[in-house]
This record gives C-alpha cells, sequence and structure tokens, in this order.
C-alpha cells in the first residue's frame, strides 16, 4: 500500500492549515465546538485535495515519466496501478464532500468551486501562464475562506490580502525552478513554463515580497486591527515576517532550490522556526495580553 499511500501526498495536507487561520486570529481557535468542526473541515480539505492529486498524476503519466524527480511518482513509475487509484480518487471525493455535508452549505459550495477549479487545473487551465498561478493562489484563499464559514466568523480583508498574496509569492517561486529545470534539460515539464523566465520569475518574486512586506506592516497597525485584538503591539511580529521572507528569497535566488514550498516548510530548519516564532508572538499578544503592556 505504500505506492498509493505516496499518490494521496498526505505531507501536502499541512496547506489545508489554512483552514484554521481565520478562527486562530479572531481568539475563536481553541473553543472544543470550533476545534472539531475545523478539524473535520481540513480533513474534508484533505481527502478532496488527495483526489485531485490522483487525478493530476494519472493525467500526466507520460510528462512524470520524463522528469527527473516526478518519474519516481507512484503512476509514473508503474508501481501503483491506474484503475485502483481512480477508485482511491472517488472513494475521497464522496468521503470528502460526505463530511462537508455534515458542516454546512457555504462551506460545501466553496469545497465544490475548489475541487472544480483544480479538476479544470489538472485538466488543461495550468497550461496557461499566469492564470496557472492565480488558480494555485486562490485555491488557498479557499482554505481561508472555508475556516471561516465553517465557525461561521467575518474574514478579515487583510487575512485575504495576505494569504492571496503569500499564495502568489510561492506559485511563483515554484515557477522559477520549473525554468530551471528548463534551462537544465532543454525540455519543458509543462506548457506554460515556455513563457516565464528567470527575468520574469525574479522581479516578480521581488515586487511580491516587498508588497506582502509593507502589506503586513499596514495590517499590523490597522485601527480596526488594533481594535480587534485588543493590542498595539502586533507590529512586532513583523521581524519573523521579513526574517521568514529573506530566508525564502535566499533559498530561491542563492540555492536555486524552491521547487517545492512544502519540503521547504518541513526541512528548513530557518523557515520552521521564523513560523513557529511568528506563530509563537501572536499567540503571546492575542491570547496572553497581560505579558505585553
Amino acid at each position: 500500500m505504500l505506492p498509493y499511500l505516496k499518490l494521496i501526498r498526505p505531507h501536502q495536507w499541512v496547506k489545508n492549515i489554512f483552514v484554521f487561520a481565520p478562527a486562530y486570529f479572531s481568539r475563536e481557535l481553541f473553543i472544543k465546538e470550533n476545534f472539531i468542526a475545523l478539524s473535520m473541515g481540513f480533513l474534508s480539505f484533505s481527502l478532496v485535495a488527495s483526489a485531485i492529486y490522483i487525478v493530476n498524476d494519472y493525467k500526466d503519466i507520460s510528462l512524470d515519466q520524463q522528469h527527473p524527480e516526478k518519474k519516481n511518482r507512484p503512476l509514473a513509475s508503474g508501481k501503483a496501478k491506474p484503475l485502483f487509484a481512480m477508485l482511491l480518487m472517488a472513494a475521497f471525493v464522496i468521503t470528502g464532500f460526505g463530511i462537508a455535508i455534515t458542516l454546512n452549505k457555504s462551506f460545501l459550495v466553496l469545497l465544490g468551486v475548489y475541487f472544480m477549479m483544480n479538476i479544470s487545473y489538472s485538466l488543461g487551465l495550468k497550461n496557461i501562464s499566469i492564470l496557472d498561478i492565480i488558480i494555485v493562489a486562490f485555491g488557498f484563499l479557499l482554505r481561508a475562506l472555508s475556516g471561516g464559514v465553517i465557525i461561521s466568523i467575518p474574514i478579515s480583508q487583510w487575512l485575504i490580502i495576505m494569504v492571496f498574496l503569500l499564495a502568489v509569492f510561492l506559485a511563483m517561486a515554484k515557477r522559477r525552478d520549473d525554468v530551471l529545470m528548463y534551462l537544465s534539460l532543454g525540455k519543458s515539464m509543462r506548457k506554460s513554463v515556455r513563457d516565464y523566465n528567470l527575468d520574469f520569475a525574479n522581479t516578480s518574486m521581488s515586487m511580491l515580497c516587498g508588497v506582502i512586506i509593507v502589506a503586513y506592516l499596514m495590517y499590523t497597525i490597522s485601527p480596526d486591527v488594533v481594535a480587534r485584538m485588543h493590542s498595539d503591539n502586533i507590529y512586532l511580529t513583523t521581524i519573523f515576517v521579513i526574517a521568514g521572507m529573506l530566508r525564502y528569497l535566499q533559498i530561491t535566488f542563492v540555492e536555486n532550490n524552491s521547487g517545492s514550498p512544502t519540503k521547504i516548510l518541513y526541512t528548513d530548519k530557518f523557515i520552521i522556526f521564523t513560523i513557529l516564532g511568528w506563530l509563537a508572538s501572536f499567540y503571546v499578544i492575542i491570547y496572553l495580553p497581560g505579558l505585553i503592556k
């Protein structure tokens, strides 16, 4: 069963943690009922996302077989059988949407949009440059929006802006890695890569990095955010954001190793430290306000 476990990519489920974001920043995550509902939403999203991974791998078997790393994927390598893989995909879709039905209709609609959008992406939209990045970023945005509708809390416009910008930044970094591979191997693993080059990717990432940092600074001193979180010390968390962004740029431009944001999240100690530091500082500021005056 190991090939099928690899096929569903459980290590990618970390992306669905964005479902918890609205509750965390609204100080409502650690309410038992909310946490249980959001955990169910996380599981629902994870199952549907895994189903989409299967569809994508099934469609790209021939392309993956030419890729230096993706050739080892279960379907491309022949270790997983296509028929069983598609049956597994169907089971995940049914179970994922079944869980969504038990939560609320709004979440069911958002999950449906996510599923159809990503199926369309796998079937051809990923070959359209710029649009491919926007779709990936919108998928992260849908995760965050889902976290709000599951427990019926309003979504901050700042959260929407920050999630979308960060997702575009990470997607562009991945496209840059695809460009490097194209230049190295002389052939593209996806059609949209031909419409990108290093200058465009580098400029876009530098621009996005600056916009993200400025937007985050504006967020931390925004009067409505300060009032909602009952603290004017949120700006202190900016140091972790700047450090994390600089480290990711270093990984991308110096090490040329930004092909898998998830792998970086699991393995890069500096990135792990900045994320944990950022979460911890936010926790102290909004959940333990008495410690910082």
